[in-house]
């Protein structure tokens, strides 16, 4: 199992990660953990002129049988560097029907009119887990999240069988008060670990219900009396033609009334932690003991 840490070296949401995949540990699985922080990702330019880490992550990703993503929420969306992962690494070449009609042409003896470079790891059975953990208490500060996080798995035909996000860790590593945060981090460890080597279709969905059948979120584009999972692009039809009354313009992010209520949000969160920040630090020395981190060859261990 491969855990993909989107923030900060032992914060947040790399101990949920830790507990996941400690969990999954505890099962029998051999787990790795990548923090994206250490690796040499450039893009644009760059891209030639910079030593990249990117083909070895592919060979984690590809070689993996289970996956397990936590990132921290910003800016109601997932982290940078798991947004450049994806667009570098999880394009056409990770694309499992690509791949698969590549492979099916050359064993009739043709070549495609555009090549891809064919990897056949990408289309062994995989499953996936999702954790996001951020400071807000409200859901508009989230809402983005969960969605970005099944860019992840589209291309190469992962199953996602659970998927939670937290709040209130607003401060660093204070997600050890959350005693269910990090039980829930546990459970999708475990949830993950025990379908392991299940083919997509016999995959079983594990978490929180959600409207759409396919990705099991709640976030839906309407255009008149159709609607469209705005994750994952299932269509459907609403029952009745829908009218909207909004009730609450001041809740949106945009609106000044809504950025004042989460600025005091996040000083009345920092208040709090500031109050146990030696707690924190006691308990997060538990997840820094647990080390399965993997990095390149040049990348030093972490102090």
């Amino acid at each position: 199992m491969l855990g993909l840490g989107c923030g900060q070296p032992n914060g947040s949401a790399e101990i949920l990660l830790k507990a996941a995949l400690r969990a999954a540990g505890d099962l029998g699985a051999s787990v790795e953990l990548v923090r994206l922080e250490e690796l040499r990702l450039p893009s644009g330019a760059a891209e030639v002129a910079d030593p990249d880490d990117g083909w070895w992550l592919w060979e984690r990703l590809v070689e993996c049988d289970g996956l397990i993503v936590s990132t921290p929420i910003i800016s109601r969306t997932v982290a940078a560097r798991l947004k450049l992962v994806v667009d570098r690494l999880l394009g056409p070449n990770a694309d499992a029907a690509i791949i698969d009609g590549l492979v099916a042409m050359r064993r009739q003896g043709r070549e495609p009119a555009v090549p891809f470079r064919v990897d056949e790891r990408v289309l062994k059975p995989r499953v996936a887990g999702f954790l996001a953990v951020g400071g807000s208490l409200t859901s508009q500060w989230k809402t983005l999240t969960l969605p970005l996080m099944h860019t992840t798995t589209f291309s190469m035909h992962i199953a996602v069988v659970d998927q939670v996000q937290f709040e209130g860790a607003g401060t660093p590593r204070s997600v050890v008060l959350d005693q269910a945060a990090l039980e829930r981090a546990e459970l999708l460890g475990r949830n993950v670990f025990g379908q392991l080597g299940v083919p997509f279709d016999q995959a079983r969905y594990l978490g929180p219900p959600g409207l759409c059948p396919m990705c099991h979120l709640d976030v839906v584009v309407l255009r008149g009396a159709q609607i469209e999972c705005a994750t994952c692009g299932a269509r459907g039809q609403l029952a009745a033609g829908p009218e909207v009354t909004w009730t609450d313009l001041a809740a949106s992010v945009i609106s000044m009334d809504e950025k004042r209520a989460h600025a005091a949000e996040i000083q009345q969160t920092a208040a709090r932690h500031q109050e146990v920040r030696a707690e924190i630090e006691e308990r997060a020395r538990a997840f820094e003991a647990y080390d399965p981190v993997v990095r390149p060859s040049h990348v030093p261990p972490a102090r």
